[in-house]
C-alpha cells in the first residue's frame, strides 16, 4: 500500500460525492422529465475539455435544523471558466439536485467570486439557474449573501457582458439575479420567475392563476419585459446563448467580433425599390424581411421579440462587422413608440454603447402613443429614456429614414440633432414636426372654418403643406439629413458608414453618470 494511498482515497470519495451531485436517483428523475443538471449544461455550453471548476469543495457552516451534518454538493452551484468557441468564459449552474439548489452564504460566495473574477480579468459571465430560492435554514447570512451578490453584479454591469439562462425555477429575491443581467434567456418548458413562488394565486375574483401564467415564459418574454430570448427547451436556450456571446465583446475595451461573411456589401437590393405597399405610408408593412435584406444574409439575431413588437431590435452584421438594429415595426401600433417600446429601445441603445456596437436605425415612426392611458403609465418619462440613450451615445450611429419621421420620436428614432453621425432618407420619407393633416388643421383652422367647402379647402391646405414640407428635401437643404438614397442602396450606405466611423473617439467632461428619468 502506497504512503499516500489513504489520502488520495479519501480525496476521491469527497470528490466523487461532489460530482454525484444529488444522488443517482434525483439525476434520474430529472432525466425522466426531459431535464438537463448543472453539469450536463456547463458541457453543453463551453468547448469540450475546457472547463475548471472553482470552489467545488466550498461547504456552508451552519449546524441548525438539521444542517450539521448534511453535505450539499458544491453548494449547490458549480462554478468555473471555461471557453465558447476559443473565447474564455465565466460560468456559473446551479444544481436544483443539491438541495433544491438552495441560495446560502456559500452559494452566494461563489456568485460573488464569479461576477468579480469576470470583472476583474475582462471576461463575459455567464449564470445559468436553477433554484429552489433562498436557504431558510442559514437565516441572516443568506440574506446577506444577496446583498453581496447584487452589488458584485451591478459594478460588474458595464464592465463585461452578463447572461443569464433561466433553465429551472427563480423565486423571490433571487430572481433579480437573472433579471439583473444584461440579457436574459428563458426555457419555454423548465424556465420559471418570479418575486413569490406559490404554485398559484388567488385573484379578487377568487380565479386561480398558476405558476405557468405567472412566471413562465410568455408572463416575462411577452408582458414583463424581463426575459430577452426565449430558448425552446435547454438545449435551444444554450445554443441561443453561444449565437448571443457571438455578437458581444468580452469587455467593455474591446470591440465586438468581426468575422467574414461573404456577403457584399455593396450589394443593391432593386426589391427595395418598391418594398413600401403604399405612398402615403397608411398601410403596414412587415419590416422583418426588410431588415434581412440590408444586413449581412443570416446574421439578424433578434432581442426582445415579443416584447413591446412596435419596435424591433437586435444585433446583426455588415460587411462582417457587429451593429445593433433598431427599427419601427408598423404592423404594430403602426411603428409608434409607447412605454414598453421606448423602454425595450433606450435599454439596447446603453448597452450597445457600453460595448462598443454601433447602430444603425430604420425609421417609419408616426409619434409617441397618446391618450390617458400612455400618460398614467408615464410615456414622458419614458419616452425621455430614448432621448438620453441617444444623446449619450459615443459608438457610431447611422440613421436611415424610411417612412414617418414626426415630432418627438424623430429624434427617439435617431436624428442628427440627437447625434446620429450620418443620417440618410429615401425619397418617400416624410420627415417634420406633424404630419399635414394635423399641421393644416391648425394653421388654417379658420380658413377652413369659414370656406364655402370646408372639406375642399381643408383637402387644398393639407395638400400644399404636403408638397412644400412633408418630404426628405426640406431637411436635406438644411442639413439635417446628410443625403437622400435610392432604396437599393441602403445596404451599400450603411456598410460604408460603418466603415467610415469605425474609430470613433469621443471625449466629454467628466461626469458621474446622468440623471435618466428611470
Amino acid at each position: 500500500m502506497g504512503k499516500f494511498d489513504a489520502i488520495y482515497d479519501d480525496y476521491m470519495k469527497r470528490r466523487k460525492a461532489i460530482l454525484d451531485m444529488g444522488g443517482e436517483e434525483a439525476l434520474k428523475k430529472r432525466k425522466d422529465k426531459g431535464q438537463t443538471n448543472a453539469r450536463e449544461r456547463i458541457d453543453m455550453l463551453v468547448d469540450p475539455g475546457t472547463f475548471s471548476e472553482v470552489g467545488a469543495f466550498m461547504r456552508h457552516r451552519q449546524h441548525e435544523f438539521g444542517l450539521a451534518d448534511k453535505l450539499v454538493p458544491a453548494e449547490g452551484v458549480v462554478a468555473g471558466i471555461g471557453k465558447i468557441d476559443g473565447r474564455e468564459v465565466v460560468v456559473l449552474s446551479e444544481d436544483f439536485t443539491a438541495m433544491a439548489g438552495t441560495f446560502g452564504e456559500y452559494h452566494g460566495k461563489k456568485f460573488v467570486w464569479a461576477c468579480d473574477f469576470a470583472k476583474e480579468k475582462g471576461l463575459p459571465f455567464i449564470g445559468i439557474n436553477d433554484s429552489g430560492g433562498a436557504r431558510l435554514q442559514e437565516g441572516m447570512d443568506t440574506l446577506e449573501s444577496y446583498g453581496w451578490t447584487f452589488r458584485a453584479q451591478i459594478l460588474a454591469s458595464g464592465i463585461v457582458p452578463q447572461i443569464a439562462v433561466l433553465l429551472g425555477p427563480c423565486m423571490g429575491g433571487q430572481a433579480y439575479h437573472p433579471v439583473m443581467n444584461d440579457f436574459l434567456i428563458q426555457s419555454k418548458p423548465n424556465g420559471y420567475m418570479g418575486i413569490a413562488g406559490p404554485a398559484f394565486v388567488k385573484t379578487q375574483t377568487g380565479e386561480e392563476i398558476g405558476l405557468d401564467k405567472l412566471s413562465g415564459w410568455e408572463a416575462h418574454a411577452v408582458k414583463s419585459g424581463c426575459t430577452h430570448i426565449v430558448g425552446e427547451d435547454d438545449a435551444h436556450s444554450i445554443e441561443l446563448t453561444k449565437q448571443l456571446l457571438s455578437y458581444l465583446p468580452s469587455n467593455n475595451m474591446e470591440k465586438p467580433p468581426t468575422i467574414e461573411t461573404g456577403d457584399d456589401p455593396d450589394r443593391e437590393i432593386p426589391e427595395l425599390d418598391d418594398y413600401l405597399p403604399d405612398a402615403s405610408l397608411r398601410v403596414p408593412y412587415n419590416m422583418y424581411p426588410l431588415i434581412a435584406s440590408v444586413v449581412d444574409t443570416g446574421s439578424f439575431f433578434e432581442i426582445h421579440k415579443h416584447f413591446a413588437p412596435n419596435v424591433i431590435v437586435g444585433f446583426a452584421r455588415f460587411n462582417g462587422r457587429v451593429a445593433g438594429i433598431v427599427s419601427n415595426n408598423t404592423i404594430h401600433k403602426m411603428g409608434g413608440l409607447d412605454c414598453d417600446a421606448s423602454d425595450k429601445l433606450a435599454r439596447f441603445v446603453r448597452f450597445c454603447d457600453l460595448f462598443n456596437i454601433p447602430l444603425v436605425t430604420l425609421v417609419d415612426c408616426p409619434a409617441f402613443w397618446i391618450g390617458s392611458e400612455q400618460e398614467w403609465k408615464g410615456i414622458l418619462r419614458h419616452g425621455a429614456k430614448t432621448l438620453f440613450a441617444w444623446a449619450e451615445a459615443t459608438v457610431p450611429l447611422v440613421s436611415v429614414i424610411i417612412g414617418k419621421s414626426y415630432a418627438g420620436a424623430h429624434y427617439a428614432m435617431l436624428d442628427k440633432s440627437i447625434g446620429a453621425d450620418l443620417c440618410y432618407a429615401w425619397p418617400t420619407a416624410k420627415i417634420n414636426i406633424v404630419g399635414a393633416e394635423t399641421a393644416a388643421s391648425v394653421i388654417f383652422a379658420k380658413e377652413i372654418k369659414q370656406a364655402d367647402d370646408p372639406k375642399a379647402a381643408a383637402k387644398q391646405r393639407i395638400e400644399e403643406y404636403r408638397t412644400k414640407y412633408e418630404h426628405p428635401y426640406q431637411p436635406a437643404e438644411r442639413g439635417y439629413v446628410d443625403d437622400v438614397i435610392m432604396p437599393h442602396d441602403t445596404r451599400k450606405y450603411i456598410c460604408r458608414a460603418l466603415e467610415i466611423l469605425e474609430d470613433k473617439d469621443v471625449a466629454r467632461p467628466w461626469k458621474k453618470y446622468s440623471n435618466i428619468c428611470l
